[in-house]
């Protein structure tokens, strides 16, 4: 189990303005994203990266390697642009990547998978919430642990948030657990999406005493933009308030969520010390 006072929780964001607030909120490490407010987050241009590292130093940043919205299963090229950004990232100081690539009947691919970790490698790989959309998640725990070389996977329990698949997410607590206490590595199940200052604390009273070690969240919120002039029935393409708001991380949301993370860890420690 983490140690006292130290469940890690990473905040994804997808702007310098985010990953200030995130950091200011008590976040222990970013995942950096193009987009996040539509369609679930994309690649981010180097630029960003750049400015992130700028404003918060010595935060550690995963980035998020997805070519496009939309589904998980890429062509050659897309492959190919995956591989690139990568390789353009690698050497900025990064922590790792956030990647996750399926086959067309919903399982890991783990051909292709195994070329990105390769790419990735000796930086850590979390296998994103591609994992939510697999057909079975036993089987692609099982097949992720196949390929070797990743972290963590993000996931919701392959339901909308992770508070509605808590029996799900425990039963990847245990299957992860029964895979690797014989490897000299761990694979750690990061919980993730509508995970906020009302769910973490049912979330954490059944996953601490499994193990937890960190979750995901976003603390984020659409804000009004500053455009005076807004042409009537237009827009991006995306709709409500994608299309006119600004997606940001909330400096509160955050530090409500480190102040009961923080708070119901010291309480569990003390309690199984007791025993």
């Amino acid at each position: 189990m983490a140690t006292i006072g130290n469940i890690l929780i990473e905040v994804c964001i997808d702007s310098v303005e985010s990953a200030i607030n995130a950091v200011e909120g008590g976040a222990d490490r970013l995942e950096l994203c193009a987009n996040l407010g539509a369609g679930g987050g994309t690649t981010p241009s180097l630029g960003l990266l750049k400015l992130v590292k700028q404003a918060v130093k010595d935060i550690p940043i995963m980035v998020m390697i997805r070519p496009r919205v939309g589904d998980f299963l890429y062509s050659d090229f897309e492959l190919e642009v995956m591989l690139e950004d990568i390789r353009t990232f690698k050497d900025q100081g990064v922590r790792g990547f956030v990647v996750g690539i399926l086959t067309k009947d919903g399982r890991v691919d783990v051909e292709r998978m195994r070329r990105v970790v390769d790419e990735i490698l000796p930086l850590e790989v979390c296998f994103h919430r591609a994992f939510d959309m697999t057909k079975d998640g036993e089987a692609a725990l099982r097949d992720i642990m196949d390929i070797g070389g990743v972290s963590r996977i993000l996931t919701s329990g392959q339901e909308p948030t992770a508070i509605q698949a808590l029996p799900k997410i425990e039963s990847l607590f245990q299957l992860s657990k029964t895979l690797t206490d014989h490897e000299v590595w761990g694979l750690t199940i990061l919980p993730g999406s509508g995970i906020n200052a009302k769910t973490v604390p049912e979330l954490l009273a059944r996953l601490l005493p499994l193990g937890l070690r960190e979750i995901h969240l976003s603390g984020g919120r659409w804000l009004p933009n500053n455009m005076v002039f807004k042409r009537p029935n237009m827009g991006m393409g995306l709709g409500g308030e994608s299309d006119w708001g600004v997606w940001r991380s909330q400096t509160d949301k955050v530090r409500d969520v480190r102040r009961i993370v923080d708070t119901m860890l010291e309480d569990f420690v003390r309690k199984k010390a007791a025993m």
